[in-house]
């Protein structure tokens, strides 16, 4: 809706910039221009004026040159037929003798968003691509990925594609890193733009005269280049090694992904790697952004995956601050329990007990159970501290304790007597849902160490009918059978009671069922009762844990500086990828994968194998490729027949039905024929090439060949897939055939 009196406003501007006493006056020429623009900033529609701004581009002023083509810009697209007149001003600035006037001409020429543009604008694009100013040829590298915009589904002219990579060697940085990004744009359906050994030499030549965001471009594209020789690859190391300790973080971590990459075969120069970037990594966790200090403390847990000690001497940098956000003082205690040693985990428990008391309940039980993970290795001393927040009689803080002590006890049984005195001296009972599950497991477990636990079983089931989560109640069951079985003078009464209620009145069908589940059990017996009920107390094979097993460099490597740390999960294959030999469960394998909906599929020529596909998080055509060339064929098969004449998009319909993702295909009359495929399945990754043989070579008739390469190996998956690509290129050839 246009703003009251908008049109006597506009009126009064045309008249204003028609006038020729104020075209005279250049000052007050420019004020109105300005107020035009001030105008059209504030949703005043001014197109009226489109004409009348045009002629004032026909000036010396820079400033005023700017905001006339800004104006143009705005309005093209609304006055096509009167934007031709803007064209041919641009055009004519084009060749204007200052640069500033050609570069300025030339990158809002290429803002024009009208159809037919491109034929405008692409000779003055070659033009300024050969200009002698380097602020010309800035814009015009630019402009070039923006005609390819512009025309996205022309093929963009291979001269113009030439003229970028002979510019990578220009002298000016800036026009050289345009470049890559430019031919980045226009060769995305291709891949990219490729980096060969004379570009990456030259690049790494000339990194030192980039600034520090074009350096950690050119260093994310160097990833793509692979060194022939190991002379080859320490002298590329050689020339990243100062980079590694650059005091901006985003250089530093830039070049540390590179250094991960090319010594994927040299562990122990990945490893001096991180010892170098330990300092950058620890400044980035105290920089004054919150932001980038958040980045700075993921990156860190990832190192500390493989190198825990990296960071041991600088535990007190992550200690908490007070006006922190929650989320970095999560991060930083999660750190903080990873790099507990005999010397300092006093101090660390010291001030995690501090943070107990935060205002914050939420990280007040963090806290706690940071605690509880270090008790897993120093019982006794954090025994000490929990039991001391207990008199504190905070609802949420006796919750977090009561949990802390259930997972404590189930991973090391040395404690449990002290944990089971310490609970029968508590007086207060958490009020929460997941604080009263934990009491009620514990009181269950090891309710005959526990002399008051009958007595505090029958409270709760005093008040079951006040009780609304269902899960107390079912976990409340399980409590009263298991004391049952070791106490049943004490219980037997309450336990009738509790059967009763939850039998005859209780409306929740699963703690109905629960109820039933228990009361048929106990008429086969008490023996048979114990016998489905008990289970071990703890787990054994935890008692001796004592730290998170370190983990192979190469298995996260390619996740660092990408979002995938930040998540808190990594989302690239390499981190997520569990040994085929374990055979995850589905559940499992949904976990790894999230997103991703599974389908079981049988091969048609052995019942026995059964494979589980699912689509995951989609590869980009660089990821694909780059994994295709660093793989090892694993199998290669003639299939006997030839590819479908099916559509295209039938083809990838039918292999999309059984969770195969079709990345690339050349078109259906092309000969050879390829096309590349992928899925995942039983924690591994598979990736695939169909190649259609030449129909004339002698005994081939033309048939498809299947190529497969998979990270990790698992024999009995590629088995499976290649019996499925089968299924399903004879269907589509039925009726061929």
């Amino acid at each position: 809706m246009p703003y009251f009196g908008s049109e006597e406003t506009v009126k009064e501007l045309k008249r204003a910039l028609a006038n020729p006493h104020v075209q005279a006056d250049r000052l007050r020429y420019k004020n109105y221009i300005t107020k035009v623009i001030r105008y059209m900033t504030q949703g005043l529609d001014v197109s009226a004026l489109f004409m009348d701004m045009v002629k004032a581009s026909a000036t010396v002023d820079i400033v005023q040159k700017k905001l006339v083509y800004l104006y143009m810009c705005t309005y093209a697209s609304d006055k096509p037929d009167l934007a031709l007149l803007a064209i041919n001003t641009l055009r004519k600035d084009c060749a204007d003798p200052n640069p500033m006037v050609r570069g300025l001409a030339l990158r809002n020429m290429c803002n024009f968003r009208m159809p037919g543009m491109p034929e405008y604008i692409e000779q003055p694009i070659v033009a300024g691509l050969r200009d002698k100013a380097s602020y010309v040829r800035r814009v015009a590298v630019l402009g070039c990925a923006k005609l390819h915009n512009l025309q996205p589904y022309t093929d963009m002219d291979g001269s113009i594609v030439n003229e970028l990579y002979a510019l990578l060697r220009d002298p000016d940085p800036v026009v050289v890193v345009n470049c890559l990004r430019a031919l980045e744009e226009i060769l995305k359906d291709e891949g990219g733009v490729v980096i060969n050994k004379p570009i990456a030499h030259h690049l790494l030549n000339r990194m030192k005269d980039l600034d520090s965001w074009a350096q950690s471009e050119v260093l994310t594209f160097l990833l793509r280049y692979r060194p022939r020789s190991d002379d080859e690859l320490f002298d590329i190391l050689s020339l990243l090694d100062a980079f590694l300790q650059s005091a901006h973080a985003h250089v530093s971590v830039s070049t540390l992904r590179l250094f991960l990459h090319l010594a994927a075969a040299h562990p122990a120069v990945q490893a001096d790697a991180l010892l170098h970037t330990s300092a950058p990594l620890l400044a980035t966790c105290g920089s004054a952004s919150r932001e980038l200090r958040f980045a700075g403390l993921c990156h860190v847990q990832q190192v500390m995956r493989s190198q825990p000690g990296l960071f041991g001497t600088h535990y007190k940098r992550f200690f908490c601050g007070y006006s922190e956000p929650s989320y970095i003082k999560f991060r930083k205690m999660e750190i903080l329990v990873e790099l507990v040693n005999d010397e300092n985990v006093a101090v660390v428990l010291e001030e995690l007990r501090s943070y107990c008391t935060d205002v914050s309940p939420e990280l007040a039980q963090a806290a706690i159970a940071a605690i509880g993970r270090i008790a897993r290795t120093y019982s006794e001393k954090c025994l000490d501290i929990l039991t001391g927040l207990l008199a504190l009689k905070q609802d949420h803080i006796t919750s977090a304790v009561i949990q802390t002590f259930r997972d404590l006890v189930w991973f090391c049984p040395q404690s449990t007597a002290a944990v089971c005195q310490t609970v029968e001296a508590c007086v207060d009972n958490p009020q929460d849902s997941e604080g009263k599950q934990a009491l009620l497991w514990l009181l269950g477990e090891h309710g005959e160490q526990i002399s008051s636990a009958p007595y505090v079983v029958e409270g709760y089931i005093d008040g079951l009918k006040t009780e609304l989560s269902s899960a107390v109640k079912m976990e409340l069951l399980s409590a009263s059978v298991k004391m049952f079985l070791c106490r049943p003078a004490e219980t037997q009464d309450m336990l009738g009671r509790l059967l009763h209620y939850c039998i005859e009145e209780e409306s929740n069908m699963c703690v109905r069922d629960r109820a039933l589940l228990y009361y048929r059990l106990l008429q086969r017996g008490v023996e048979e009762t114990r016998k489905a009920v008990t289970g071990p107390k703890s787990d054994p094979s935890m008692s001796v844990l004592t730290g998170r097993q370190e983990e192979p460099i190469s298995l996260w490597a390619s996740a660092f500086n990408t979002l995938g740390p930040l998540s808190g999960r990594d989302l690239c294959l390499q981190t997520v990828i569990i040994s085929a030999s374990a055979q995850p469960s589905s559940s499992a394998e949904e976990e790894l994968l999230p997103g991703s909906k599974d389908v079981t599929l049988s091969c048609p020529n052995d019942t026995e194998e059964e494979i589980s596909l699912s689509l995951g998080p989609p590869l980009s055509h660089e990821t694909f490729e780059k994994m295709w060339l660093d793989l090892e064929i694993l199998h290669r098969q003639t299939l006997g027949f030839p590819r479908p004449k099916a559509a295209a998009d039938t083809l990838q319909a039918a292999l999309q039905l059984v969770k195969i993702q079709t990345l690339a295909f050349t078109p259906g009359d092309t000969v050879p024929w390829k096309a590349y495929l992928y899925t995942r399945g039983t924690g591994t990754l598979i990736l695939a090439e169909l190649l259609q043989e030449d129909p004339e070579a002698p005994g081939t008739e033309g048939s498809l060949v299947v190529s497969v390469k998979q990270q990790p190996a698992n024999q009995h998956t590629i088995r499976g897939f290649v019996a499925i690509i089968k299924s399903v290129f004879q269907t589509l050839n039925f009726d061929r055939l």
